[in-house]
């Protein structure tokens, strides 16, 4: 399958060792740490996305009402 190329430029040099870290530390390379960034972010939007796209859901009462009824029956 055939693949693009992207190349970041001026990346701060503190953030490029904190990329190097945490790529060592979680063993794997600095492209695929930010390649699973990317992919997350993209995720991210496209559930953001879908989110706007719902209607709004009418509870009849503040969410804060059900929440707190739930913990509370939790806690019993």
């Amino acid at each position: 399958m055939p693949m693009a190329h992207l190349q970041v430029k001026n990346i701060p040099d503190e953030m490029h060792r904190q990329l190097q870290s945490c790529a060592k530390r979680r063993g794997t390379t600095v492209r695929d740490l930010v390649l699973e960034a990317v992919r997350r972010e993209l995720s991210h939007e496209q559930f953001v996305a879908r989110l706007h796209r719902r209607s709004a859901v009418r509870l009849g009462r503040p969410a804060a009402a059900f929440l707190a009824e739930v913990r509370t029956e939790r806690e019993r």
